[in-house]
Formats: structure tokens, sequence, C-alpha cells
């Protein structure tokens, strides 16, 4: 019988994670082998990710918030494996994992080693890719600043609060988008580059992206002429967004417009976006509202 291997690549802070502990022995004990290695700093998951495929491991977990399972997917999806991914949603936030139906409950989770992975699409910005999705503007910036201490207290929840506390700070990003077919250009509050549904601790704003059709699902939110409401009313406001499904887009914006990766930020004044098509097998729940049907 063929030993079924995986290396579950961990985030250090979830060390000591005594569900995480009692899930792994579970999943040994039904008759995985499944070694165990801890991030300590920025660079380590794309490291394992590299010494683990050199030792032949088919099987990779990726396990902490949604950063850490951008960078394994990214590593993975830059080596060109064939070795499937599959993903343990410990963060704050976890939307990809939400958005996919994968379990929160850590033996569930890893239980989805047994279901067969799924080629998948990743999302490209320049030379980086992310699983989940690009997001701009102000959303972003909230993100960005979203305090690890409220993150604790509040949940997903500090998100929202963080951009309600800043709602006053609203500033529109003059942007041009061009793509196949596509071009918009005006000032956005908020843009979406979605692989994945939603960001931001649960903020949907690509509500119809599925992870294999070769695309990607664009959501911008123009500036209104004159700010009314909350923050939570504009991003509820589905009407108000541009939407647009394309295999690229490339995006310009005069001074500069933040960019978050699945909760990396960046800075550009022009990128380009791209859909990776099937840059990777992940393990996900059958029926997974990610997946497109047939026909």
């Amino acid at each position: 019988m063929q030993v079924r291997k995986a290396m579950l690549i961990l985030h250090g802070k979830q060390a000591m994670n005594e569900e995480v502990r009692s899930a792994v022995r579970g999943l040994r004990d039904s008759g995985w082998v499944l070694d165990v290695r801890v991030t300590w700093e920025a660079g380590d998951a794309q490291r394992l990710v590299t010494e683990a495929l050199a030792a032949g491991y088919s099987h990779i977990v990726a396990g902490g918030g949604d950063g850490t399972l951008r960078d394994v997917a990214e590593a993975m999806g830059l080596a060109g494996t064939e070795a499937s991914l599959a993903l343990l949603p410990l963060g704050t936030a976890n939307d990809f994992a939400k958005a996919a139906g994968i379990p929160l409950e850590t033996a569930t989770a890893l239980a989805l080693l047994n279901v067969p992975a799924q080629p998948i699409d990743l999302g490209q910005a320049g030379e980086q890719l992310f699983l989940n999705m690009a997001t701009g503007g102000f959303g972003s910036q909230v993100t960005a600043n979203t305090s690890e201490d409220l993150k604790k207290v509040l949940g997903a929840a500090a998100y929202l609060f963080t951009g309600l506390s800043r709602f006053s700070e609203l500033q529109a990003a003059s942007v041009a988008l061009q793509g196949p077919g596509f071009h918009w250009q005006g000032d956005l509050l908020a843009l979406g580059i979605g692989n994945g549904r939603q960001a931001g601790g649960g903020q949907v704003l690509c509500p119809e992206a599925v992870v294999n059709d070769g695309l990607l699902d664009i959501a911008i939110l123009p500036a209104p002429q004159e700010v009314v409401g909350t923050l939570r009313d504009l991003l509820a406001g589905d009407g108000l967004f541009v939407r647009a499904r394309l295999p690229w887009v490339e995006i310009k914006c005069s001074q500069g417009l933040d960019i978050n990766l699945d909760g990396e930020p960046l800075q550009a004044d022009k990128l380009r976006f791209q859909a990776r098509a099937a840059a990777l097998r992940l393990h996900l729940p059958v029926g997974s509202p990610l997946l497109s049907r047939p026909g």
C-alpha cells in the first residue's frame, strides 16, 4: 500500500495550539505520515515549500491565516509542482476558506486531504501570486491598518470597526483600468480583483468568482459625488459596483494606489493583474461554491 505523506507548514503562532496537535495525531492514526514544520520569520513558508518538494512530499498543508495560505500557495504555484495543497485556516478573517466552504474545525479541514485535489487558478500581480484577492483603495488601507490587538478582541468585525472609525478619511483614487474589451476610468473608493470572493474579514466584493475559470473578477466601487451613509452601506450596495470578468487587467494610478494581496501590502502606480489558470492543485470540499460546474 502506498504511504500517504504530507508536510504541514504551520505559522509559528500556532505551534502550541492543542486543537492542531490533536488533529495532527488523528490524521496520523488514520494512516497518514504528517510531518510538521513551523515558520519563524518572513520567507520561511517559501523555503519550507522548496524543502518539501525536494524531499518528495506529494501533499502540503498550509496552516495559518490568509497571509500564510497565500505564501504557501504562491511558492507552490511558482514551483509548477504536481503536489497538492490543503488549507488549515487558523487566522482571524479566513476569507478564502469561508468562501470555499473549507471547515474551520481543524480535524475536518485536515481530513480534506482525503478528497481528490482540484486544479485551481491563482491570481498574479506583477511578479507575485495570490490565492484569494487583491484589494485596492480605501479598503486595502483598512486591512493594513487593523491592529492585531483589535482582531484578537473583535475577530473579523475588527476590519469593519476600523473602516467605520476612519470613514471621515475616505479619499478617492483616480484610476484607469484596461483589459480585453474593458475600459474604466474615474475615481474609486475601493477595488477588488478576485480569484476568491471576499476579503477584509467578510466583505464580499466578488460574489460570483470561481477559482477554475481562468478569469479574475473585477469589482470597482466608484466614488459617489458626495459620501453619504456609512462604509457598511457603501460596501453592501451591490448596485453601486462596476463589475467585469477578465483574464487580465492593467491598472494605472498617477498618485499611487495601495494594494493588498491576501494581507500583503504593496503600492504601485501601474500594475498588471492576470489569472494563472490551473496553477495549483487544491483540496476543496465536494460542491465547493468556488468551483464552477460543467456546462
